[in-house]
């Protein structure tokens, strides 16, 4: 913490100008720059240089504003990306080609990305890929995979700018969003308070398990700085929250016992001043410290303390997906293989924690804060506030990536009651520890697979079963549980199938949402068997794949039948040449070298958009007002996978007119219609077709008024619509109609809800109205002596049905693929040990190889213009891919991620008899 201990006048230069500022001794350039000079495009990612989204230009060197105090800045020239923005030429061109290679996905990392790299280009005219690299490899991002911002970088001022036109659907034009990330302005969860404003402190528990009593706190209230002291005490509707009605079991502070190490138990509001000198460990509250489960076993045993009244042996509930007889056929298979495959604790990593400010406006609970859901944010505030719904509003922040994690609501409590108690403005951002310590993780995971086939490679009997960590509380694992035995065959014939998952509560933190909602666990069980199975049979692990692989009208496990759109054996047939090129490639690589050996891995998968046979509706508005503005309500939070560019060119294209003309209205409770939440990879098929329907219906409108044909074209603008039918031109004056109470003088609200079926006992209905389909390659080189896995290159193909913007396909197959890298080789949560990003490790720009995308566009009979979602379905296959490449490339099959050097090594050893 920064402690004050005398104050002195530090003038410095900031962006071409003359500043002055009173750091106490100690404080970070960053904390000065931010909170006393009101630089916000400075980001705090980590407080500790592991992050380097706060780097900045100190004398034209990169530096990390959180490792220098800000005393030392004095005299000095310090550059921002704000200022760099506004009057430096490289940034202008950098600045374009980040926009046009689509380098800037979320944004939280851009400053730091960019401000390195104008560091770099300034002494380096045409940099390649390795001195962009080095350059930026202080920088942590985890939403693009590194490689177009690396493009971008190499071919900066010399981008070519891609293809705008009408913008409409299948062109891959530039974000929408994309200037307020690339100039620095575009505001997140702890940029938008005041500076001065209250700040809440939480008290969490030191110990994954704990009963807690309370000193005087009416005295502690009274301290000098602290103007209000919050517990279960000061909740005045329910102290619970959670993401599924049924399983809603998490209190915004603990009451008698902490289930989990970082769970809050009180929190505290206090001024700036008191909350940077002030110690948690000084709040009054004693701990009891009590044996703990932190895995599924200990869990299950008969001594463990029950977390939750109801789930008895800790059992949160469980999925079944049944057809035909799987151990029967699996007895009678000419071939089996069996194996067991775990998985930890994965981290959401991204770089912007938590954060977030609430403030009483004319009575009612504003809250800005990062997040994934705002309606859901406002109903579980509905409950915990326990006041009227019209007196809450969430107005959602910039999110510097999420993932799952901030579906889950995190610092909307603490808060709303600290306005609330108050009646004062306050904020609050988690420290990368807090965050990493009390915000929900990807669920552990602990699976047996057996798989039997005929000899001439037919898949004959799947019997599956996987035990997964949903930690001190339920969150989405109600979701994963139901969602995994749906998935765990993969897209593949399989008749006689059977597929069992339980959910187990241990003192973890909460196990949530993350990109995939356990699919990528049992991918990697399923897919490493699969080239088991192969290599048994003496069959070609690609040919095996194809050979089993879904098709039109072909029911899977769930005895669902699509009659179109099952695009898996395209996406594999994709990857034909690469297969044969690399494994040529490889064989002489091998040939010529002892230590280092390379392997070639495949893997395909699938993945449902949406919720699980559930009402999953999106609502989208769109108005048209007298001067001739077309305006778009887009409620669908975009966390940088594209969401507010997809869906405007969605609509666009339904409308009939170029989507830069469009007016962006984003998600406010208050005035945009509920757009579901950011989940699932639901936001292109579910509220793309409620927006391709708002469209449809505003045109619709037109045309009706001037009796045109369908093909008509429309010409909006300057207080008229020109309606262009066959030669013949109509116009309409909108200033003859009459406006309604939001300014519009035509308006469309259209909703889209998918068309599925509940599963019966034995997992038989409709699931999903869509599926998306991806099959990856990839080439490792391993160092059999290190243990070192070094992935070389990534050939990926994926089914999106329709590519609405190619360009940002591009950019998240290759962020989904780094994720899926770190999951593979590197990325182990550990409670109390791995709780900053300098022990938890995420890939970096030198750990991402060059990818190779192929897009497959087999239409989806639902999907907006045949399109399917895509954010989920990148992360699937890469894991298991990378797998299959270690034991192609060593021998050894890795059946626990990640595949860390010494577990590597200690498999390499075990096959060669301790050598």
């Amino acid at each position: 913490m920064d402690k004050h201990v005398s104050e002195t006048v530090t003038d410095f230069i900031l962006n071409g100008d003359h500043v002055s500022a009173t750091p106490i001794a100690g404080e970070r350039l960053s904390e000065t720059l931010r909170e006393r000079l009101g630089a916000r495009d400075v980001k705090i990612g980590c407080n500790a240089g592991d992050c380097g989204a706060c780097t900045v230009l100190v004398d034209g060197d990169p530096v990390c504003a959180c490792l220098m105090p800000a005393q030392q800045a004095a005299g000095r020239s310090v550059e921002t990306l704000g200022g760099l923005a506004r009057e430096d030429e490289i940034t202008k061109r950098l600045s374009e080609s980040f926009q046009n290679l689509g380098a800037a996905q979320c944004g939280i990392c851009t400053p730091g990305m960019m401000t390195a790299a104008v560091a770099l280009l300034r002494n380096t005219d045409g940099p390649n890929e390795e001195q962009v690299q080095d350059a930026l490899g202080g920088v942590l991002c985890r939403c693009t995979g590194y490689r177009k911002i690396i493009d971008a970088v190499v071919a900066a001022g010399q981008a070519e700018v891609p293809m705008q036109a009408e913008g409409h659907a299948g062109e891959g034009i530039r974000r929408l969003d994309g200037l307020g990330k690339v100039q620095g302005t575009e505001a997140f969860g702890d940029d938008v308070a005041p500076a001065g404003t209250l700040e809440v402190v939480v008290i969490r528990s030191p110990f994954p398990r704990a009963g807690f009593t309370f000193g005087d706190l009416d005295v502690f209230g009274k301290t000098a700085g602290v103007e209000a002291v919050l517990t279960a005490a000061d909740v005045p509707g329910r102290n619970v929250f959670g993401v599924i009605p049924a399983f809603m079991d998490q209190p915004v502070f603990a009451e008698e016992e902490a289930r989990f190490r970082g769970e809050a138990v009180a929190a505290v509001v206090a001024t700036p001043e008191y909350a940077r000198d002030f110690d948690p460990a000084t709040f009054p509250v004693t701990w009891d410290e009590r044996a703990a489960a932190q895995d599924v076993h200990a869990a299950m045993a008969p001594e463990a303390a029950q977390l939750h009244e109801g789930r008895d042996g800790n059992v949160m509930c469980g999925g079944f997906v049944q057809c035909g007889d799987a151990r029967a056929a699996i007895a009678e298979a000419d071939v089996t293989v069996e194996g067991s495959f775990r998985s930890g604790f994965v981290e959401h990593g991204y770089i912007e924690p938590e954060a977030g400010f609430a403030e009483l406006v004319n009575g009612r609970v504003e809250i800005h804060a990062c997040t994934q859901a705002p309606v859901m944010d406002l109903d579980s505030m509905e409950i915990i506030l326990g006041i009227p719904r019209d007196q809450i509003r969430i107005i959602p922040t910039g999110v510097g990536g999420g993932f799952g994690s901030k579906l889950d609501i995190s610092v909307q409590p603490y808060l709303a009651l600290g306005a609330l108690k108050t009646g004062k403005p306050v904020r609050i951002c988690y420290s990368r520890t807090e965050s990493m310590q009390s915000t929900t993780k990807r669920h552990p995971s602990d699976i047996t697979l057996k798989i039997g086939a005929t000899k001439d490679g037919k898949i004959m009997g799947f019997d599956f079963f996987g035990y997964f960590n949903t930690g001190a509380y339920a969150s989405w694992g109600p979701t994963v549980a139901n969602r995994v035995p749906v998935h765990a065959s993969g897209p593949y014939q399989i008749t006689d199938y059977r597929a069992e998952s339980k959910g187990i509560h241990t003192n973890c933190p909460p196990s949530g949402a993350f990109r995939g909602f356990g699919v990528p666990q049992s991918a990697i069980a399923q897919e490493s068997l699969f080239d088991e199975l192969a290599d048994k049979l003496g069959i070609d692990r690609l040919e095996f794949r194809i050979n089993n692989a879904l098709e039109n009208n072909m029911p899977t496990v769930c005895g669902q039948v699509f009659e179109q759109g099952v695009g898996i054996k395209p996406c594999f047939e994709a990857l034909r040449t690469a297969w044969d090129d690399e494994r040529t490639a490889a064989e002489t690589f091998n040939s010529n070298n002892d230590t280092l050996k390379r392997g070639v891995g495949i893997a395909g998968g699938w993945y449902g958009c949406g919720n699980t046979s559930l009402p999953n509706p999106s609502t989208i508005k769109s108005g048209i007002r007298t001067d001739g503005t077309v305006v778009l309500h887009q409620g669908a939070m975009d966390i940088g996978q594209g969401a507010n560019t997809v869906i405007s060119q969605i609509f666009a294209t339904a409308l009939g007119v170029p989507v830069a003309q469009l007016e962006i209205i984003g998600a406010d409770t208050d005035v945009t219609p509920d757009a579901g939440k950011t989940s699932a990879s639901r936001q292109t098929y579910v509220s793309g077709s409620a927006s391709r329907l708002s469209g449809e219906a505003m045109r619709a409108q037109i045309l009706a008024r001037v009796n045109a044909s369908e093909e008509a074209a429309l010409t909006i603008g300057n207080g008229q619509i020109k309606v262009t039918d066959q030669g013949t031109e109509h116009v309409i004056d909108l200033s003859t109609l009459t406006a309604d109470n939001e300014g519009y003088v035509l308006r469309a609200e259209e909703t889209y809800d998918p068309p599925t079926k509940p599963l019966d006992e034995n997992g038989q209905g409709i699931p999903y109205a869509q599926f998306g389909y991806a099959a990856h390659l990839v080439v490792v080189e391993v160092d059999t002596k290190l243990g070192t896995v070094k992935p070389l290159k990534f050939v990926a193909a994926h089914d999106v049905g329709k590519a609405i913007n190619p360009m940002l396909v591009e950019g998240q197959v290759q962020g989904g693929i780094a994720q899926g890298l770190g999951m593979a080789l590197m990325e182990e949560y550990l409670p109390g040990r791995t709780e900053n990003l300098h022990d938890y490790l995420i890939p970096t720009i030198g750990d991402m190889p060059p990818v190779e995308t192929h897009i497959i566009e087999e239409p989806d009979a639902h999907g907006p213009y045949g399109a399917k979602g895509l954010g989920e379905h990148v992360l699937i296959p890469t894991a298991p891919a990378i797998l299959n490449a270690i034991k192609d490339a060593s021998g050894v099959r890795l059946t626990q991620v990640p595949a860390t050097p010494s577990r590597v090594r200690a498999a390499i050893k075990d096959k060669n008899n301790g050598n």
